[in-house]
């Protein structure tokens, strides 16, 4: 998508890799003292070796100092930090080990709709019961307590529901949580006594000024010690989101509370099946979670490249935000976090009847057309989950500014001329002057 590497982040990993240039005047010296400090902490300290299942010592170390300055002081044990191949290898490692029972008394796990589809597909490998929550779409995609009640009760007939996750902030959906929805999600999985899972991995992603970034730990934590040393949570995070979009490395982590000592131990025996994640992962885990301090050589150049990422994040989602609702049958809430749209739109009947004779949902019948016609590849909602009867597809923010202009023009065209092909329309030129007008502000 063109972002540039952070210099820092590949600064560090190229050190560890390559020890020899630590003698060279070309890196800077906070780089150097933390690959040192790395490789110090690996096996003959080299980042080819194996490191302990649940990952370099020094750095769950840094990974707990970072939590606790995140959480504002809620403090942080390293020993409850796993390292994680990504947080996809995290979060099928705690679904496995959560995973247990026959017939009604099969693990039921709790998942958004839409979802990010790593959840129903794990659930399904694992042959565990999916239950699906809706977010409520009318309200920004928040969570809905009386649906949480809703879904689980429903569930209790058929499976022993033991898990209920969380992505804030939201994919595909974009939305950041407000504190009160992550007090009543606690407050519901204490009363239920539901293992929760959040995945927390655009963490660094939030663009509305109006929102704000609650870790679900600081939460619990604020809601006092009877919620805090009861209710267990594995939170999740990775290297490839946030600014730093270092997808390729598999980096991420995991941090699990109040799991009994038997449980734990088992956890342990569990992840090291795979061994160890990759280390130069762990590195690249450790710089994000330990950047370059005002005092030190980087910090300028980290603090310009990061701002720069996130700003004009920013800019996009609120751009693509209020294009895509200047066309005809499309509805988009706020992009307040993530990297993603995840518009809805109408699609007319003949269009839907269309699409059935075809054998296949109306908005991948869509998203199709618009790859065939104009090269623009969107994700159908339908690979998510919504409510029966709404189509939507997600869209990345991701492309450089100029490009996402020409690709919503682009989207705009197509959409209006696929529904006068399947509808009539009024006054399709009206809403081409709004999306122009639309795009003049981002110029």
């Amino acid at each position: 998508m063109g972002q540039k590497p952070i210099t820092f982040l590949r600064q560090v990993v190229a050190l560890c890799s390559f020890p020899e240039l630590l003698d060279s005047s070309s890196f800077p010296e906070d780089a150097k003292q933390r690959a040192r400090r790395i490789l110090q902490g690996c096996g003959g300290q080299s980042l080819g070796s194996y490191s302990a299942s649940q990952g370099v010592d020094c750095i769950r170390q840094d990974i707990a100092v970072y939590i606790e300055q995140r959480d504002k002081g809620v403090p942080a044990d390293w020993d409850n930090i796993y390292l994680t191949t990504g947080a996809s290898d995290g979060i099928v490692s705690i679904l496995k080990m959560l995973v247990s029972g026959q017939g009604r008394s099969r693990s039921g796990v709790m998942i958004p709709i839409p979802q990010y589809p790593l959840y129903s597909a794990a659930i399904s490998e694992m042959e565990a019961v999916q239950i699906n929550y809706y977010l409520d779409e009318d309200n920004c995609w928040a969570l809905d307590i009386n649906e949480l009640h809703r879904a689980y009760q429903a569930a209790k007939e058929h499976c022993h529901p033991r898990v209920i996750c969380i992505i804030n902030p939201g994919n595909p959906t974009g939305q950041v949580q407000s504190k009160k929805c992550i007090e009543e999600v606690l407050h519901f999985a204490y009363e239920e006594n539901l293992f929760v899972m959040s995945d927390e991995v655009y963490q660094d992603n939030v663009y509305s000024p109006d929102c704000q970034f609650h870790s679900f730990k600081k939460v619990l934590y604020e809601m006092g010690p009877e919620y805090f040393n009861t209710v267990e949570l594995a939170s999740f995070h990775s290297t490839s989101k946030g600014y730093s979009g270092e997808c390729g490395f598999r980096g991420g982590y995991m941090e699990v509370l109040n799991l009994d000592l038997e449980v734990k131990a088992q956890l342990v025996k569990l992840l090291s099946v795979r061994l160890c994640p990759p280390v130069s992962g762990q590195a690249a885990m450790d710089v994000i979670v330990n950047p370059p301090l005002p005092h030190e050589p980087s910090y300028l150049q980290f603090h310009k490249e990061k701002s720069a990422v996130l700003g004009a994040l920013a800019e996009k989602a609120q751009m693509t935000e209020q294009i895509l609702n200047t066309v005809p049958g499309i509805k988009c809430n706020p992009v307040q976090g993530a990297m993603y749209a995840f518009p809805r739109i109408f699609i007319p009947p003949r269009a839907v009847e269309a699409a059935m004779s075809l054998g296949m949902s109306p908005d991948m019948m869509y998203c199709l057309r618009l790859l065939e016609e104009t090269g623009i590849c969107l994700v159908p909602g339908s690979g998510f989950g919504q409510r029966e009867g709404t189509y939507h597809f997600r869209m990345t923010i991701l492309p450089t500014t100029e490009k996402l202009k020409v690709l919503l023009e682009k989207f705009q065209d197509f959409h209006i001329k696929f529904l006068k092909e399947y509808a009539s329309l009024e006054e399709p030129k009206r809403s081409e002057d709004d999306t122009q007008e639309a795009l003049k502000q981002f110029r």
